[in-house]
């Protein structure tokens, strides 16, 4: 019921938004009839800004057609190389010249908790000029016709087992946040039956063990009844869109939750749009928009997936204390010995605190000390590990590093 009443709030604000956009036009600066008027500005900043606020955002372009590989700029293509009902594996392909190189093959296994893959933007960026990249592309649940069938925690481990068969076992994975912990079951599952393991694994910022050094996002999960995220949480995506009757966990429900965990922050940031746009402060405008773009473009998760990974990952811990099970098998990490083991924490992290992605080293009990590492970035958030200059400059040279030496 909460998202039809969402989709009926949104449909009521359409004469608003009618109005803003045409008073926009007059008010704007850009030859519109009152744009002489010396309140002009004001009006029309407040017109873009509840413009932007209502808006819908779908899912952002990667925008990545260009890379430099020794030195040259080189052209990069996105190809779909395989589609499946909830993920796209998408390969950023570098001309004839990045080909050549024979650069490492690299998974980048994204979220499914919320923002869509574009959010590893700059990770995929850093990572282009040295390595094949390919990156998991989440699908918006409420697009995927409920003949479908659910999605379930046991189906990302299913996923990421297919692609890493699809792509050799020359590749190497890097997973970030959330996946980190699918991606070590499906890894250890794989070792377990003696199928094929990537080169190294790169575990960066992921509820491993969510016991060590909780942070308020882990309270929040552990000290509530699954039957309250799913009571309060899980909605049936309306009738118009493909995936009409699919339960779901919204996109809209998510994005107010992460507002809601820094509000001020937010109030603050379209109170500088606002005196931006007043002042004809166009970068700074610019810089805005590019955030929130990216930020406010959020998706709808399958209920099942959510409300699974909520039980296992952070209120019964079951990958740290031996007792996950996953397609049918007890899952024992410490049947992997072939990968490099990085892992990567963030010292300011909040979401997945210090400690947590580290727990991976324990688990994976029979992978030598040489073919493992773990880095703690000082000065670091959540966010920080994967985007931003610490990324850049600190970060990937030791991701590429570590790549390479195990790349045999």
């Amino acid at each position: 019921m909460l998202y039809q009443v969402h989709e009926m709030q949104h449909a009521a604000l359409a004469p608003m938004r009618f109005w803003a956009e045409t008073g926009l036009k007059f008010f704007n600066g850009s030859g519109g009839l009152l744009q002489f008027n010396p309140a002009a500005r004001y009006v029309a900043a407040g017109y873009e800004v509840f413009l932007r606020v209502t808006h819908r955002y779908d899912r952002p372009a990667f925008g990545l057609s260009e890379t430099q590989v020794d030195g040259r700029a080189v052209e990069v293509r996105e190809e779909f190389v395989l589609e499946k009902p909830f993920c796209n594996l998408l390969h950023f392909a570098r001309d004839a010249a990045g080909a050549r190189r024979k650069d490492p093959k690299v998974l980048l296994v994204a979220p499914l908790s919320g923002h869509y893959a574009t959010l590893l933007r700059e990770t995929v960026r850093a990572l282009l000029p040295e390595h094949d990249v390919y990156i998991t592309d989440w699908i918006d649940a409420r697009v995927v016709p409920l003949s479908t069938g659910p999605f379930h925690f046991d189906d990302y481990v299913r996923y990421v087992q297919e692609f890493i068969r699809f792509l050799g076992a020359d590749v190497h994975v890097i997973s970030v946040c959330q996946p980190t912990v699918p991606v070590l079951v499906a890894t250890a599952l794989m070792a377990q039956n003696g199928d094929i393991q990537p080169r190294s694994l790169t575990l960066m910022g992921g509820p491993i063990d969510t016991r060590c050094n909780p942070t308020s996002v882990n309270y929040f999960a552990k000290h509530r009844a699954l039957s309250w995220f799913e009571h309060r949480l899980i909605c049936r995506v309306p009738g118009k869109y493909p995936g009409a009757g699919r339960r779901v966990y919204p996109g809209f429900m998510q994005l107010a939750g992460f507002v809601a965990m820094n509000p001020e922050r937010h109030i603050d940031s379209h109170r500088e749009y606002f005196g931006q746009l007043v002042r004809g402060d166009g970068d700074s405008a610019d810089a805005h928009r590019k955030f929130y773009d990216e930020y406010n473009a959020v998706m709808d998760l399958p209920a099942e997936y959510y409300l699974e990974t909520v039980q296992r990952v952070f209120q019964e811990h079951l990958l740290p204390r031996g007792k996950m099970v996953s397609l049918g098998q007890p899952v024992r990490p410490e049947a992997i010995t072939k990968p490099g083991l990085l892992t990567i924490e963030g010292e300011l992290d909040d979401i997945s605190a210090p400690g947590q992605t580290e727990a991976a080293h324990a688990l994976c009990s029979n992978i030598t000390k040489a073919k493992r590492k773990h880095l703690l970035a000082p000065e670091v958030g959540h966010y920080g590990i994967f985007s931003g200059r610490r990324f850049r400059e600190r970060i990937c040279p030791q991701i590429r590093d570590f790549i390479r030496r195990h790349d045999k």
